[in-house]
């Protein structure tokens, strides 16, 4: 890692073949108020015209901006390199489509120096989807000020990459980001939030969260591949369980629906490993009391996981079984 020094604010932002967008991201962070800033580009492949505007972004600003090319490998790969390239005492994430309120860094800044026990700050993401008009209302949770990332990271993750300033410090803590291309940025949270991170609220918008049509670093797909699944779920359960939070909250009872939901689904395309894996999470989640549960993966063993799922599912649909008690809104529902 590089010497850390101390009132700098590294901006990490990964790009795949997105120019346009990077060059406004960049430009949101250089019209900071705040000084001294750098801007890292991790470039995670591209193949198009973004190579040559960061390089471009670079050259135009010397000892601000830098670029960094490497192979494909999604988001978290991307914010990995950037991380041990960054110098700042402070880490501010910054997806490539999105933008930084002007202030943001001089209020969290100020923010964690007045909060010293807090590892991170935070401030209200504002939703622009593309071709209308810019909510007026905070997006998700991040109009809240809440103290922890748990136990209301088992819900949702209630706010977006660009929300917070990190202390390196914490970032150190944290270590490496995942190589899951999809919600790597939430098992990353999850990671902090088993630290015990204080959080330091700032009620006001700091960045624009830009809902678009244009591709994404994370591809397309149905979310996780299986194994990947149970890799996260793994992850964020174990996160939940050393920040404190127990298998009587609420929110805990919310992740054992979710994702025994996961090893139904998992069980019907036929990845069973993924399937026992996650049943296995469920009833652990849930301290072993779920009937349901058990029975599900002693069908898995005995009939085949294809065949307890649709026999599970159509069960379900005879008692008219829709979502229970248990599952809470997220972030997101109104």
């Amino acid at each position: 890692m590089s010497e850390v020094v101390p009132g700098l604010v590294s901006t990490i932002i990964p790009v795949h073949n997105r120019a346009g967008m990077l060059r406004e991201a960049v430009a949101s962070v250089l019209a900071q108020t705040w000084r001294p800033i750098e801007v890292i580009i991790a470039d995670d492949g591209s193949t198009d015209d973004t190579v040559q505007a960061g390089e471009a972004l670079a050259a135009a600003h010397p000892g601000v901006v830098r670029y960094a090319w490497h192979a494909n490998g999604g988001a978290g790969v991307a914010r990995e390199h950037g991380r041990k390239l960054a110098r700042g005492e402070f880490i501010q994430y910054l997806d490539s489509d999105d933008i930084l309120w002007p202030r943001k860094f001089e209020l969290q800044v100020a923010a964690l120096r007045e909060s010293p026990e807090c590892g991170a700050a935070y401030g209200q993401i504002r939703l622009c989807p593309e071709g209308g008009e810019p909510a007026q209302v905070a997006h998700k949770w991040s109009g809240r000020g809440l103290t922890e990332l748990f136990p209301a990271l088992l819900v949702d993750r209630w706010w977006n990459t660009d929300a917070p300033l990190w202390r390196r410090s914490v970032c150190d803590r944290i270590g490496a980001w995942s190589d899951l291309r999809y919600s790597q940025d939430w098992e990353y949270d999850a990671r902090a939030g088993a630290l015990g991170l204080k959080l330091a609220y700032c009620p006001e918008f700091v960045c624009d969260q830009r809902h678009h049509q244009a591709s994404r670093q994370t591809g397309s797909g149905r979310w996780l591949a299986p194994a990947d699944r149970l890799r996260f779920f793994r992850s964020l359960h174990a996160s939940a369980r050393a920040a404190g939070v127990g298998p009587r909250a609420p929110e805990m009872r919310h992740f054992v629906r979710w994702v025994f939901f996961h090893a139904r689904d998992c069980a019907a395309t036929g990845h069973g490993d993924a399937a026992a894996g996650l049943a296995a999470l469920a009833r652990e989640a849930s301290a072993g009391a779920a009937f349901g549960i058990r029975a599900f993966a002693l069908a898995g063993k005995l009939l085949g996981w294809r065949r307890a799922s649709a026999c599970f599912d159509a069960g379900r649909r005879h008692l008219r079984r829709g979502p229970g008690a248990d599952t809470l809104k997220q972030s997101w529902m109104q």
